[in-house]
């Protein structure tokens, strides 16, 4: 069996800290190779709260009195005080992450991100994202380096975050190919959007629909190519405005606009004033 864990002051022993509004206690995985079963049986619980990562096989977990196989790709979390009997066995090849934690607002950090709102098992899908989080979380408590404890919060909370924004995604191979289509455009229009550029010609390139590609896009960004491309030159022509002498016709150009003037009426459009009036106001709020 592999095992890798680090615990807060070295202590194995399970926690409360009121303190402060999230607090990482333990953290560490499991990988079975040789063992035939890893049983756990906490018929009190826990007094903090622990999350369960399944990586791959998968776990067999006592819940309400029935045993439910949860699969690689979910997460699992027990609240305080809640009984704990689970195994995992070795010819299944399970990998778990796990990690503990308490704090002041437990709770609405939860519901902020919108986790566990209907149960204690989430659908949460396979990413390297999360790997990456748990280990600097074990990493952390092993090395404890200065302002560790914060930092943990911070990276636990990002794990909140991650899995937030996976949950409305959804976690079927369809839609993890829909994620990957729509990062991949993101990043693309972030890279060129001071060039001219046809999202017909886009999708076509991608052999995908114009009109499936834009739905799909917004699903996934909130706006729409065209509405983010425009955001994004929106943005950087505040910046320039607002940190550089160039002329209105010269930040027009450099954000993708070889009309000034169509620039500026849209600019105002977008801001409420033209760029001139916007520089101005900027430049006196600033000084």
């Amino acid at each position: 069996m592999y095992i890798n864990s680090g615990y807060l002051h070295n202590s194995l022993l399970d926690f409360k800290d009121k303190s402060r509004p999230l607090v990482v206690g333990s953290c560490g995985t499991y990988r079975l190779i040789h063992q035939p079963k890893l049983p756990t049986y906490r018929p009190r619980g826990r007094i903090d709260y622990q999350l369960l990562y399944i990586v791959a096989g998968k776990g067999h977990f006592f819940l309400d009195g029935k045993e439910e196989i949860i699969e690689a790709g979910h997460m699992l979390l027990y609240r305080p005080r809640e009984m704990q009997k689970y195994v995992y066995y070795g010819s299944d090849q399970t990998e778990v992450y796990w990690v503990h934690f308490t704090g002041s607002n437990i709770k609405n950090i939860l519901k902020e991100y919108h986790l566990f709102e209907s149960g204690r098992i989430m659908q949460t899908g396979n990413s390297s994202e999360y790997h990456q989080l748990f280990r600097k979380m074990i990493q952390e408590l092993q090395l404890t380096r200065p302002h560790y404890e914060e930092y943990l919060s911070l990276l636990l909370r990002e794990l909140f975050l991650l899995i937030s924004r996976q949950a409305p995604i959804g976690i079927s191979s369809q839609n993890r190919m829909l994620q990957k289509e729509m990062e991949k455009a993101t990043q693309y229009f972030s890279e060129h959007f001071t060039e001219e550029i046809s999202i017909e010609q886009y999708a076509m390139d991608k052999h995908l629909s114009t009109s499936w590609f834009i739905r799909s896009f917004k699903r996934y960004n909130g706006v729409t190519p065209m509405q983010y491309i425009l955001n994004l030159r929106i943005t950087n022509a505040k910046t320039l405005l607002r940190t550089t002498t160039y002329s209105v016709a010269e930040v027009a150009s450099i954000v993708g606009y070889d009309n000034p003037l169509y620039f500026s009426r849209l600019f105002k459009k977008q801001t409420g004033l033209p760029p001139s009036e916007f520089r101005n106001t900027e430049t006196m709020f600033f000084i």
